[in-house]
């Protein structure tokens, strides 16, 4: 017996650290889906349809746009398949993905959009957190389970003439807004479910890199996201980047992974979207965006890591944790628009490290608003965010401010070591804020 009870102790332990489940930051389990980062093994995904062996010529120099949408036609009508870009450059304009297709751009492959927004037809579609008309994407998928992006190779945007020619209008039209800068996006996957992209380079987007909007069961894993981040400009001032060009954008959205990702983009990576407007709240096609989770990311230059807004509504059970960042203009930042009821929640930060200029930014957000007259205006909140295990270099840690439109509470700094040039930090500045083990020098 004295030899069956240490087995007996052992067996409990195990049992119960094989039974102890992740949990999301309002104390919710985690479903064991978020642990399943494997790749999508394209071959099975059904027939592969070489685009080359049914029209479309490896010549870079051609749009073939309807050569290439005629491929994706007849794999959905013959039941699905897989549209194989092989390796080579071939240039085309917005294509729209159907039921049971996917995408595969090879190794050595790229897949060009072409620069010309005439080919980007304008139909009803999500932008800036309004549904209205505006053009589409390069590459769509609506209303699909199961679509899949993947390969290895290369989505370019091409997007320096719409980033040169945003910067010319700014100059003359300092107001101009990014919707009248008239741009496609890169992917827009909008109505759909258990979507994967993984293993692909996606490069210089005009507009939104990513744009995922009404979908669930979304998986990032181990993609390449860049725009650049200086060098382009109007009238000999290059000290700019590719305009908003955000990652990757979540538009009333649940349950996405990102994982094992590098993003350097000028403007945010990863952004939850929902809504914006004095009534947003009230609108049947926005939404909140809940149970998130990015990690083992790596950033270069981004506006935000993690950004809240500035088109939200609710966002709750966001999880950033395991990753690494250098020269990030912020790491969390909450933006807090005074004409939209906000609440954002249940907000974790864990086991990070790097550089930026900001690390927690919480501020008025006052960029092409309007506020209407409505007597119930809610006033938002941000609510219950953990900063913990972080080691940062930063110049200002804290950067907070306060107003009547918003409310701060509960927030927990705890067990982190940040060199901070500003040294900013209150915790008085934010009701019922925990501090443990906080060491900024």
């Amino acid at each position: 017996m004295k030899y069956l009870l240490p087995l007996i102790l052992q067996f409990l332990i195990l049992s119960s650290h094989l039974s102890a489940k992740e949990l999301w930051p309002d104390g919710t389990a985690m479903d064991k889906w978020f642990q399943d980062t494997t790749k999508i093994d394209m071959q099975k995904l059904g027939k592969q349809y070489v685009v080359t062996e049914h029209g479309v010529l490896n010549d870079s120099t051609i749009l073939q746009t309807a050569a290439i949408q005629a491929v994706i036609d007849k794999a959905s009508a013959e039941g699905g398949g897989v549209i194989v870009i092989p390796r080579g450059t071939f240039l085309s304009a917005a294509l729209f993905f159907k039921p049971g297709t996917h995408l595969c751009v090879q190794q050595g492959a790229k897949l060009k959009a072409i620069d010309d927004i005439r080919h980007y037809p304008v139909l009803k579609t999500r932008i800036e957190g309004q549904t209205r008309q505006y053009f589409s994407a390069f590459i769509n998928a609506d209303g699909l389970d199961g679509f899949t992006i993947g390969g290895g190779g290369t989505i370019d945007g091409c997007g320096l003439r719409f980033w040169e020619e945003f910067w010319v209008r700014r100059v003359f039209n300092p107001e101009c807004t990014n919707v009248d800068a008239m741009r496609y996006r890169l992917v827009y996957i909008s109505d759909s479910k258990n979507v994967t992209v993984q293993d692909v380079r996606l490069i210089n987007s005009p507009f939104w890199t990513n744009h995922i909007y009404r979908s669930h069961h979304v998986r990032y894993l181990s993609c390449y996201i860049y725009s650049p981040t200086s060098g382009i400009g109007a009238y000999g001032d290059t000290s700019h980047g590719g305009p908003s060009t955000d990652a990757i954008d979540l538009d009333v959205c649940h349950d996405v992974l990102v994982n094992d990702c590098y993003m350097s983009v000028n403007d945010d990576a990863v952004v939850l979207k929902g809504g914006k407007g004095t009534w947003a709240d009230q609108m049947p096609e926005n939404g909140p965006n809940y149970n998130i989770l990015v990690q083992n990311c790596r950033y270069g230059v981004v506006h935000g890591c993690l950004t809240i807004g500035s088109e939200s509504l609710h966002s709750y059970n966001v999880v950033l944790r395991n990753i690494t960042f250098d020269k990030a203009h912020r790491v969390l930042w909450l933006k807090m628009r005074p004409d939209t009821p906000q609440h954002y929640e249940y907000i974790r930060l864990e086991n990070l490290q790097g550089n930026c200029g900001s690390f927690l930014v919480v501020k008025p957000w006052t960029q092409f608003y309007k506020l209407d007259d409505r007597p119930d205006m809610p006033v938002s909140v941000a609510n219950d965010v953990t900063i913990q295990n972080v080691n940062v270099e930063c110049t200002n840690f804290f950067n907070v401010s306060l107003s009547e439109k918003y409310i701060l509470r509960n927030f927990s700094f705890l067990n982190s070591t940040v060199k901070d040039k500003q040294k900013a930090f209150d915790a008085a500045l934010i009701t019922n804020t925990k501090v443990s083990n906080l060491r900024i020098e």
